[in-house]
């Protein structure tokens, strides 16, 4: 798991070619332009999928995880949490879904607070629960980048 500002995107691109493309268009592309919904990158390789929501509570979050797919989650405006454990500290709650690339757990993680400008890239496994209120509920527009790892 990484996070940071995407002004420093460029310490990253030696990670991987398709994190550096990725990276690239988030830091080249007018963002709060982009129409929520699934935009193609690269085909199948990189993806976004933009969205638009009220974050919620703590209780109302599920932790996921994948298996094919790297996400770079970048907020374009407010402020959430995204929840974060590694996988072998939690339990399966539901089986993974290979055609949605998704998996649900339940255990206890720590929370990571995601302003405007910010990135966090999780790694196929880590797992991460999105969109959870910080300091008060709020409209949070958000960039999910998903990267093929094969």
């Amino acid at each position: 798991m990484i996070i940071d500002k995407l002004s420093n995107a460029k310490q990253y691109y030696g990670v991987g070619e398709r994190i550096e493309k990725a990276l690239k268009y988030l830091e080249n592309t007018d963002l709060t332009k982009l129409e929520t919904g699934k935009h193609e990158i690269e085909g199948k390789n990189i993806f976004v999928i933009v969205s638009e929501y009220e974050t919620k509570n703590v209780e109302q979050g599920k932790w996921e995880a994948h298996r094919k797919y790297i996400d770079i989650q970048f907020v374009i405006c407010g402020k959430e949490k995204i929840g974060y454990a590694p996988i072998n500290e939690m339990k399966m709650k539901i089986d993974y879904n290979e055609e949605k690339d998704v998996l649900f757990l339940e255990g206890e993680g720590d929370y990571l607070t995601v302003t405007e400008g910010t990135f966090a890239l999780f790694a196929p496994k880590d797992v991460h629960m999105p969109g959870i209120i910080a300091e008060k509920q709020q409209f949070v527009k958000k960039i999910v980048i998903k990267i093929l790892t094969a």
